[in-house]
C-alpha cells in the first residue's frame, strides 16, 4: 500500500488517463482527468462522494498513469482502453447493433442509394441512422418509387448490355445503357437529396416550376411524370411528424434509473422530423448517472454512427467540453451537448425520459416472465432443476463444406454473449451432421467446467442421442439434455399437399414420442429463442467462413 500511496503523491498534474489494477494485476477501472494528481488524490482522500468509489478503492492495489497533451486526447484514449480491457467497474456498452444509414456518393458519375451500417469519412452523404428496419425499408421503397436512380452494383452497372426489369417498371432511368444524360440524371439525384434532407417544401416548389415549363413547351409526358412525382412527395411529407421548428439534426437521450439499473433511450430527429428511436441494453452499475451517460455516449459515437449538430441530455455530463471537441472533429462541424430548460427540446427530452422508464418496466416484466417460463419448462420437461443456464448448439454446412458449429448461452432466459463460442469442424468430412455435433460437444465439454443446467441441441432423436453419448463418454452427470426439432404437417393423401404451420417437437431422453409444448407457449418460446439464436450464430459464422474460402479459391485460381 506504501508503494500505491507514493504513486498517488507523485502522479503528474497533467491531463491523461489512469488505469487501476487489483491484486491480480487486472485492470478494473479506466478513467481520465484534466489533472491526474488531483483526481487520484480524490479517490483516496474521501473527497469523491460517488457511490461506487468505496467498492472500487477497496480493490485497488496499483495504478498506472498515461499522460496526454489535451483533455480531448485523454477522452479518446480512455474510450479505446475501455474497449480493449473491458474493466469491471466501467460502463461497457455490449451492444452489437449497428443500425442502417442511407449513403449516396455524389462524386460518382451515376450515384445510387446504398444501405450501410457504418458511416465513414469518404466524402459521401449519409442519412440516418434508422433504428427500425421497417422504417428504413419504407424510406428506401419511397426513394426508388419517387426517384428512379439505379439500384445495381458497380460491377453489374459496368457489364450490363441492356436495361433490366427496373427500367421496364419505370423505377430506373437505365444509365447503364446510355438512356439518360448525365445532366438529367443529376437533376434526379439533386431532388432525391433535397427529399432526404427534409426539404420537401423546396423540392415540391422546384418540381412545380419544372412541370409548368414542360407544359408550356408542350412536353406533356414529362409534365405528367413530374406531376406524379409531386403527388408521391406530398403524400410522403404528410406522414412525417415534424416535432421541431428548428429543423436541426438532433439525438435526444433519456435516462431512467432504479437503484443500480440504468435504462437509456434515444430518439433521432433529422431536419425536425423523428426518423427513429432505440433502447440501449440496461446498465447495471453503481456509477453516477452523469458518468454512466458520458461513458455510453463516448462508446456509442465511437462506433461509426452519424453525429448530429445537437445532442440533448437530461443532465450535464462529465467532460462535456472535451466531448464536444471530439464529436465536432468526427462531424467536421460544431456539436453542442444541451440540457434543455423549456420549449421543443424540453418536450423531446420528456418523450425520451418517458420511453426510458417504459423500456425499463418492460424489461423487468420480461425478466419476471422469464423466471416463470423457466419454472414451467422445468416442470413440463421433468428436469432435475430449474434451468438457469442453458446452452444451445447448432451445425451449419453445405454438403459438408465450410462446416461450422455454434454454441450460445442463456442466463435466466437472457442471451449471455460472453458464453458464445464458434467452432470450425476439423475431423468430419462429408455431410455428417451427427459426427459434426459430436465433435462440437466434445470440444466444449471435454474439460467438464462451467457446466450448464440444460443443453438444447437443434435436431431430433439422432442429435439427442449424440449429446447423451458424449456426456456419458466424458463421465459428466447431472446435466439435462433435450432436442428441439421442427416437423411440417401436411393434409392427408388425396386432399393435396398444402403444408400447415410447423410444430416444434421436444425430444427427451428415455421417451419414445416427442413432446409438444403448444399449451405452454412461454416455455416453448424460451426453447425456440435458444434454438433460433444458435441457428443465427451458426449461419453468420458459416457465411463468413464460406466467403473466406471462396476468396482463397479465387486467388489460387488466378495463380
Amino acid at each position: 500500500m506504501d508503494r500505491l500511496e507514493e504513486k498517488i503523491k507523485t502522479a503528474p498534474a497533467r491531463p491523461g488517463v489512469y488505469l487501476m489494477k487489483d491484486a491480480s494485476e487486472r485492470i478494473i477501472y479506466v478513467g481520465k482527468a484534466k489533472n491526474l494528481r488531483a483526481r487520484a488524490r480524490s479517490y483516496f482522500g474521501g473527497t469523491d462522494l460517488r457511490r461506487m468509489i468505496p467498492f472500487l478503492v477497496s480493490r485497488i492495489r496499483d495504478v498506472e498513469f498515461i499522460v496526454t497533451e489535451t483533455e480531448k486526447e485523454a477522452l479518446i484514449l480512455e474510450n479505446n482502453l475501455i474497449k480493449k480491457h473491458r474493466p469491471r467497474y466501467n460502463i461497457n456498452l455490449r451492444d452489437d447493433k449497428n443500425f442502417y444509414s442511407i449513403r449516396i456518393d455524389t462524386k460518382e458519375k451515376f450515384p445510387r442509394f446504398q444501405l450501410v451500417r457504418r458511416v465513414q469519412k469518404d466524402g459521401a452523404r449519409y442519412f440516418g441512422p434508422y433504428s427500425s428496419s421497417a422504417s428504413m425499408k419504407e424510406t428506401f421503397r419511397y426513394l426508388h418509387r419517387i426517384f428512379p436512380l439505379r439500384t445495381c452494383r458497380d460491377l453489374e452497372f459496368k457489364t450490363r448490355k441492356r436495361p433490366c426489369m427496373e427500367f421496364q417498371i419505370n423505377r430506373c432511368l437505365a444509365p447503364c445503357c446510355g438512356l439518360v444524360t448525365d445532366r438529367d440524371y443529376r437533376k434526379i439525384v439533386a431532388e432525391a437529396i433535397l427529399f432526404m434532407e427534409g426539404r420537401g417544401g423546396s423540392l415540391v416548389r422546384q418540381l412545380r416550376s419544372r412541370m409548368d415549363r414542360a407544359a408550356e413547351g408542350l412536353d406533356f409526358e414529362e409534365a405528367a411524370r413530374i406531376r406524379d412525382r409531386i403527388g408521391a412527395v406530398e403524400a410522403t411529407l404528410e406522414k412525417q411528424r415534424i416535432v421541431s421548428a428548428s429543423f436541426k439534426d438532433q439525438d435526444i437521450f433519456g435516462l431512467y434509473r432504479e437503484g443500480d439499473r440504468i435504462q437509456v433511450y434515444a430518439i433521432y430527429v433529422r431536419k425536425g422530423a423523428i426518423i427513429g428511436h432505440r433502447g440501449f441494453p440496461i446498465l447495471k452499475t453503481g456509477m453516477e448517472s452523469s458518468g454512466a451517460l458520458s461513458s455510453l455516449l463516448k462508446q456509442y459515437y465511437s462506433a461509426g454512427v452519424t453525429v448530429p449538430g445537437e445532442i440533448i441530455v437530461p443532465e450535464p455530463v462529465e467532460d462535456a467540453r472535451a466531448m464536444e471537441q471530439w464529436l465536432g472533429e468526427k462531424k467536421n462541424g460544431r456539436v453542442s451537448l444541451i440540457v434543455p430548460r423549456r420549449g421543443d427540446k424540453k418536450a423531446l427530452l420528456a418523450m425520451a425520459l418517458s420511453n426510458a422508464e417504459n423500456a425499463l418496466r418492460a424489461a423487468e416484466e420480461l425478466e419476471a416472465n422469464d423466471e416463470e417460463s423457466l419454472e414451467t419448462l422445468a416442470k413440463c420437461l421433468q428436469l432435475r432443476k430449474i434451468p438457469c443456464r442453458i446452452e444451445g448448439f447448432d451445425i451449419s454446412n453445405i454438403g459438408g463444406q465450410y462446416a461450422v458449429g455454434s454454441l450460445v448461452s442463456f442466463n435466466r432466459g437472457v442471451p449471455e454473449k460472453s458464453g458464445y463460442r464458434r467452432f470450425r469442424i476439423k475431423t468430419e468430412e462429408g455431410a455428417d451432421d451427427y459426427g459434426m455435433m459430436r465433435e462440437v460437444l466434445e470440444r466444449r465439454y471435454r474439460e467438464g467446467i462451467n457446466m450448464p443446467d440444460l443443453i438444447v441441441v437443434d435436431g431430433g432423436k439422432g442429435q439427442l442421442g449424440v449429446a447423451l453419448s458424449v456426456l456419458q463418454g466424458l463421465g459428466l452427470e447431472g446435466v439435462d439434455v433435450v432436442g428441439l426439432a421442427k416437423k411440417s404437417r401436411t393434409r392427408p393423401a388425396g386432399v393435396g399437399s398444402t403444408v400447415f404451420r410447423d410444430r416444434d417437437r421436444v425430444y427427451l431422453p428415455g421417451r419414445k414420442n416427442p413432446l409438444y409444448l403448444d399449451r405452454h407457449p412461454r416455455a416453448l418460446l424460451l426453447l425456440q429463442r435458444v434454438r433460433d439464436e444458435a441457428h443465427r450464430f451458426a449461419i453468420t459464422y458459416h457465411r463468413k467462413v464460406r466467403k473466406m474460402g471462396s476468396g482463397l479459391a479465387f486467388c489460387l485460381f488466378l495463380i
